[in-house]
C-alpha cells in the first residue's frame, strides 16, 4: 500500500530523536571504529553517524524500539552524512557507504515489523540534515559577501547522500532540520536530478526549522515563505522540527495547515533544553501538546526531534490513533503517485 494512501486515511508517525537514543549507549572512541578505521588520526568519536558502520547493532535496537513504540516511519542514522559535514572527521571518502549501510538497517529492520503486522506497514525516510554550512548567508560578520559553499557544492553533497540512501532501500527522503531555504533548494534539485538520471522516484518530505520567537528559520523565511520557496517540486510533506517545543510550533503549523496542498509533519523537540542541555518533557507532556495539533486537524505525520525517546513515541501513537487525519486542500496531484 502506498504511503499517500494511508496519509489520507490516519496520522503516521515518525521516530524520535536518534542522538538521545545513542547517548544511553556509553559508546567509546573504539565504537567509532573499525578494522579499515583503526589507525585514521582523527578523533571519531561523536560522530554519530559513523555507527551504521561501526555498530549497526546499536542503530538496528534503536531503529527497533521506535517501532515497537508504535512508529510508523523510522528515519536514517544519517543526519550528518555529507561530505560538508563528514569532513570535520576526514571522512568524505566513506560518505556513500555511511548513507547506504544506514538505509540498508533501516530497511531490515522495518521489513521485519511489516512481516509480523502486514496491516501496519513500516516505512524508512533517509535523514539529510542541513550540512554544517549555509549557502545564503556569511559566517564572517566582516564579509556579509563571503559564503562558506557554493550551491553547486551543496548539490553534490544532497546528491551522493540521496544515492546512499537510495540504493539502501529508503521509501523517501527527508531533507530536514533546514535552517537556510537555499542549502534545501540544493538539496531538492540534487534529489530531482539523481531521479531524472537513475529513473526512480520515490516521495520526497521536507522540514523546516523556526530558530525562534520572530518564527522565522535562519535565512529569514516565515513559514509561508518557506512553503512557497520549495512549492515548485512535487513533495509528499512539508513540515516543521526541532528548535522549538510542540505547543510553540502550533501557530506554524496552522500556516501550514491552511496554505500547503502537501501533507503537513511535525516532530518538535520535548520541550525547550534547560540549562544542561538536557530536555525535561516527560512523554504525557508532549503527547499532551502535540494532542492539541490533532484536535485541530494540523497534521499527517507526527513525532519527536531533540530529546524524545521510544516512551515519547508510545505516547504520541496512542494519541493519533483517536484522531483522523488533516485533510489536504489543494490539488492532491502535485503530490508523487496520485
Amino acid at each position: 500500500m502506498k504511503i499517500e494512501d494511508i496519509l489520507k486515511e490516519r496520522i503516521l508517525v515518525l521516530d524520535g530523536a536518534m542522538g538521545t537514543m545513542i547517548q544511553r549507549y556509553k559508546l567509546e572512541e573504539k565504537d567509532f571504529r573499525n578494522e579499515r578505521l583503526k589507525d585514521h588520526p582523527h578523533p571519531l568519536k561523536g560522530n554519530n553517524d559513523l555507527l551504521s558502520v561501526t555498530r549497526p547493532d546499536v542503530i538496528k535496537e534503536i531503529h527497533r524500539q521506535y517501532f515497537e513504540a508504535g512508529a510508523d516511519i523510522a528515519e536514517t542514522n544519517t543526519f550528518g552524512s555529507t561530505w560538508v559535514a563528514q569532513a570535520d572527521y576526514h571522512l568524505e571518502s566513506m560518505v556513500y557507504e555511511i548513507n547506504y549501510q544506514a538505509a540498508k538497517i533501516a530497511r531490515e529492520v522495518a521489513d521485519e515489523f511489516t512481516a509480523k503486522e502486514p496491516h501496519k506497514p513500516r516505512f524508512v525516510a533517509g535523514s539529510m540534515g542541513p550540512t554544517t554550512k549555509l549557502a545564503s548567508m556569511s559566517p564572517d560578520v566582516n564579509n556579509p559577501g563571503y559564503r562558506a559553499i557554493t550551491f553547486d557544492e551543496l548539490k553534490g553533497a544532497f546528491k551522493e547522500q540521496a544515492k546512499g540512501l537510495l540504493d539502501g532501500g529508503v521509501d523517501m527522503l527527508l531533507p530536514e532540520t533546514i535552517t537556510d531555504t537555499l542549502n534545501v533548494k540544493a538539496a531538492l534539485f540534487a534529489i530531482q536530478e539523481l531521479f531524472e538520471e537513475t529513473g526512480r522516484q520515490v516521495p520526497v518530505m521536507v522540514s523546516g526549522t523556526i530558530t525562534d520567537a520572530s518564527g522565522r528559520i535562519l535565512s529569514g523565511q516565515t513559514a509561508e515563505a518557506f512553503l512557497v520557496s520549495v512549492s515548485h517540486v512535487p513533495l509528499l510533506s512539508i513540515g516543521l522540527n526541532c528548535a522549538l517545543g510542540a505547543s510553540a510550533l502550533r501557530p506554524y503549523l496552522q500556516v501550514l495547515n491552511e496554505k500547503s496542498s502537501f501533507f503537513v509533519s511535525a516532530h518538535p523537540n520535548a520541550g525547550l533544553p534547560n540549562e544542561f542541555g538536557h530536555y525535561d518533557q516527560t512523554p504525557e507532556q508532549m503527547a499532551g501538546e502535540i494532542e492539541v495539533y490533532l484536535k485541530e486537524g494540523l497534521v499527517n505525520i507526527v513525532g519527536g526531534c531533540c530529546g524524545s525517546t521510544p516512551a515519547h513515541i508510545k505516547k504520541i501513537a496512542e494519541v493519533a490513533k483517536k484522531y483522523k487525519p488533516r485533510m489536504v486542500h489543494g490539488p492532491l496531484s502535485m503530490v508523487h503517485g496520485s
